[in-house]
């Protein structure tokens, strides 16, 4: 298993990546458990020992770069930033750099330079080559204050003699650097005390007054440098060809080469990513900073820390060299829980190790931002990070974030004040009381694609049997404006922001299948703007791309007034999850059009029967932390059927029989029975394979707590499971959660 490639990690919740992460084995169990109380932060005891005056403690996101692999090896890089775009660029870039070999990464000796000034030197030339021929004396006297370092390879290594002339008067100075091997510690604290150490001993030799006495951030005998080549096929994308990606990179790399007031920017993106690196793991971030923009400055004229160019084979080469002086041992680093916890996460086992990891990060930062000016711009791809940042500034809670943020986004008025009012609005609105979801109030502009639980039937129903679904009071919707440059599509919640006017060769999948749409409707040349508000939770197995599917496609109906039939938003759908999932059933697409209770058959035409239900059915949906893989599962039952077509039409046919026993028991109102029935055929789908370890553990938790039946729902693999209760769905919701996962309760069938 690739250690920094974490599928759908961003899609998940925060709880679900503690668990993802804990699940890879970075995350001890302490760090996991810390974590999940949210104690992993420094506690204010701990800080009041660190600086003055401490009255609290001020938080920072803590994100994930993955995909990372440097020298051949995998990383996991925690960020800690407030700055959205970042991680995710990050992580996009590495993702891109691990398929034509990563990054390559060296350093050189960790080594820091202490400063000692002297002053009142009688005869400057006599006292330089004094301090020369008694270099090894300084040496010996400075390291006898640190024998422990010594004894782990570093220490002072060298001295430098240079003289300035004094500014304010007609003297000069002379100054000596100590160049000081700190191994694995930052060493500011060190070699300060190195150079107070020998301060003595250089008067005595000058002849001189020592008077500053310091170490130096512009720690260039301790370069860090990260290189990546990367192919014009894997630049390729946003409708761009590669090789005009790879030359916009290079024009844009040339203009911070040139031109201070560019550079500064270009670096200061680098510099996005180390800092957040340095803040993660409790290095001096500020010493950093300073020292890279002296680098940047050294030859006299400030100019970019990055080289970008093109190869003779034609592929974008990137280049970056910068100091770094950093460490992973220390009081500092040791006294933070949070920073301990990070440094395990990345694994790096020395200082230059984690020097090279954030000389990558740099070049990998640089590439991101490059790679946006060179195509759609900065901007384009941020809205609604930029927009959640807004609405969490404009103080929404929880509970309110998504609504507030959806309205913002409609509006158009990215501002604090009108989150604010928004926010205001959505309050007054607001209906507190029912713990279980109710359906949404739905805008005349919007269009609709409802989610679905498929109650018995799963996998059977691609082979032509009989499938019982209902739909979810969780809609998807969507509503489409004229605006922007070809077809964009944002879906906020999710933060993410799709352009689908390009050829589909170059669409991703959930482009292709958004796209397919747009293709049919003859759309795709047109400038439109289509946002997407979705409930059904995503990869849960709760027909959440069917639901978006049937939203845009109502939405474009609605604002080109293309009069479809429910027929037509059906067979489009089909089309769209075709190619989302390769051979659907067509059951997801038949709920999020009809949104009523079904019995289903695949065919040509398929059976869609009406389902009647005397009551509501009180269902809690529990969901893993694994997406669930329908195309995957799929395609592992048909290869298991054509093994053995016996085995598997009889299991098919089981099933069967369960969903129209099934249907018999909501006709006679028996919740008992078609409780009975579902966990009979979670039996059977078990026997299909299709299970998983943490989907047993949820039905056996829903049972435990009384739950008169309990499956999986839709493909399986992961997603989600659904449990029948008789009423009260609390007790088996509550169970579930407090055992660290995700659950909504939902009464189904009902108005819905």
């Amino acid at each position: 298993m690739a250690r920094s490639r974490i599928p759908h990690f961003y899609r998940m919740s925060p709880a679900e990546r503690v668990r993802a992460v804990h699940d890879l084995g970075l995350l001890s169990d302490g760090d996991f458990d810390r974590l999940s109380k949210g104690t992993a932060t420094l506690d204010i005891s701990a800080a009041d020992k660190m600086i003055e005056n401490v009255i609290g403690v001020l938080g920072m996101p803590i994100g994930l770069g993955l995909n990372f692999l440097i020298n051949g090896r995998e990383y996991v890089v925690p960020l800690a930033v407030e700055e959205p775009s970042i991680v995710a660029g990050l992580s996009a870039a590495a993702k891109m750099a691990r398929a034509s070999g990563g990054y390559t990464a060296t350093s050189t000796p960790p080594i820091l330079i202490g400063q000692i000034q002297v002053i009142d030197v009688p005869d400057m030339a006599r006292a330089m080559a004094a301090l020369r021929d008694r270099q090894q004396e300084i040496l010996d006297l400075a390291n006898s204050f640190h024998p422990r370092m010594v004894a782990r390879g570093g220490g002072a290594v060298d001295i430098e003699v240079r003289s300035y002339p004094m500014a304010s008067t007609d003297g000069e100075m002379l100054i000596l650097h100590l160049l000081v091997d700190t191994r694995d510690a930052m060493g500011a604290n060190l070699v300060n005390g190195m150079c107070e150490g020998v301060a003595s001993l250089v008067e005595t030799i000058t002849e001189g007054q020592v008077f500053l006495r310091i170490l130096s951030n512009l720690a260039d005998r301790a370069l860090a440098r990260a290189e990546v080549t990367l192919p014009p096929s894997a630049l390729a994308g946003k409708g761009y060809s590669g090789e005009r990606v790879r030359d916009g990179i290079v024009i844009a790399a040339d203009f911070a080469c040139v031109d201070p007031y560019r550079a500064t920017t270009h670096n200061k993106g680098i510099m996005n990513g180390i800092d957040a690196v340095a803040l993660a793991t409790g290095n001096d971030w500020r010493a950093i900073e300073a020292g890279a923009h002296a680098y940047a400055a050294r030859q006299g004229r400030y100019t970019s820390l990055t080289q970008w160019w093109r190869d003779e084979a034609g592929n974008l080469r990137g280049r970056i060299e910068l100091p770094m002086k950093v460490g992973i041992v220390g009081g500092p680093l040791e006294s933070n829980p949070g920073v301990a916890m990070n440094l395990r996460i990345l694994g790096v086992k020395s200082g230059q190790e984690l020097a090279e990891v954030m000389a990558a990060v740099g070049l990998a930062q640089n590439f991101a931002a490059l790679r946006a000016l060179a195509t759609d711009g900065i901007q384009v791809g941020h809205m609604t990070l930029h927009a959640r940042s807004v609405v969490k500034a404009a103080g929404t809670p929880p509970e309110l974030f998504d609504e507030v943020l959806e309205r913002l986004l409609r509006d158009g008025d990215i501002k604090v004040w009108k989150a604010e009012q928004l926010l205001a609005e959505v309050k007054a609105q607001h209906l507190p009381g029912a713990g279980a979801i109710q359906p949404a109030k739905l805008d005349a502009e919007l269009g609709v694609g409802y989610g679905k639980v498929i109650l018995l039937g799963e996998h059977a129903v691609v082979y032509g049997r009989h499938a019982m679904a209902v739909p979810l009071p969780l809609t998807t919707r969507a509503v489409v404006d004229d605006a922007g440059k070809g077809v964009e599509l944002l879906i906020p919640r999710w933060g993410v922001e799709y352009q689908l006017a390009k050829p589909p060769e170059q669409r991703r999948s959930f482009e292709r299948a958004a796209g397919v749409i747009l293709d049919r409707l003859g759309l795709t040349d047109r400038n439109l703007r289509i946002e997407v508000f979705p409930d059904v939770p995503r990869g849960m197995g709760l027909g959440g791309s069917a639901a978006i599917a049937v939203a845009i496609i109502r939405a474009l109906d609605r604002h080109f007034a293309l009069k479809l039939s429910d027929e037509q938003v059906n067979d489009l759908a089909y089309l769209s999850e075709e190619i989302a999932h390769g051979s659907p059933s067509g059951i997801d697409n038949t709920l999020a059009t009809y949104g009523k209770p079904l019995v289903y058959r695949r065919g040509a035409p398929p059976l869609v029967e009406p389902l009647a239900l005397r009551s509501p059915l009180h269902l809690v949906i529990g969901m893993t932390a694994a997406e669930g893989l329908t195309a995957k599962t799929v395609g592992h039952v048909r290869e298991a059927r054509e093994r053995n077509p016996r085995l598997y039409e009889k299991i098919f046919d089981d099933i069967d029989a369960l969903v129209l026993q099934s249907v018999a028991a909501l006709r006679d109102d028996d919740i008992a029975a078609l409780g009975e029935l579902m966990n009979v055929c979670q039996g059977l789908l078990n026997a299909l394979q299709v299970s998983t370890p943490e989907l047993e553990r949820l039905i056996g938790i829903a049972r435990e707590a009384g739950a008169l039946g309990a499956k999986l729902t839709g493909g399986g693999g992961g997603g989600a499971m659904v449990a029948l209760c008789a009423g009260d769905t609390s007790r088996v919701q509550q169970a579930i959660e407090r055992q660290g996962f995700r659950a909504i309760a939902v009464v189904a069938g009902g108005d819905s």
